[in-house]
């Protein structure tokens, strides 16, 4: 998938499926908290620890997303 393509794909799917839409913002409060943790010059073992897990809850929720939008996608061309 093109990132153009990519991008439009998730715009829409935010604005019509509540599911895609709460992963979207998952998706963000996990990046926005990723980004206070690397900010950090020496986290405590509690943060490298949040760190590490939410990399893996972004992650899984990225690959939510992801199969959500293959399913879009394919359900859209099988229409065509």
């Amino acid at each position: 998938m093109e990132n153009t393509n990519t991008d439009s794909l998730k715009e829409e799917l935010i604005a019509v499926n509540p599911e895609f839409r709460e992963l979207a913002r998952e998706h963000g409060k996990y990046e926005a908290r990723l980004s206070e943790l690397s900010a950090l010059a020496y986290p405590n073992d509690d943060e490298q620890l949040e760190e590490i897990t939410l990399k893996k809850k972004k992650l899984a929720v990225k690959d939510q997303m992801y199969s959500i939008m293959m399913h879009h996608q394919h359900g859209t061309e099988a229409q065509h």
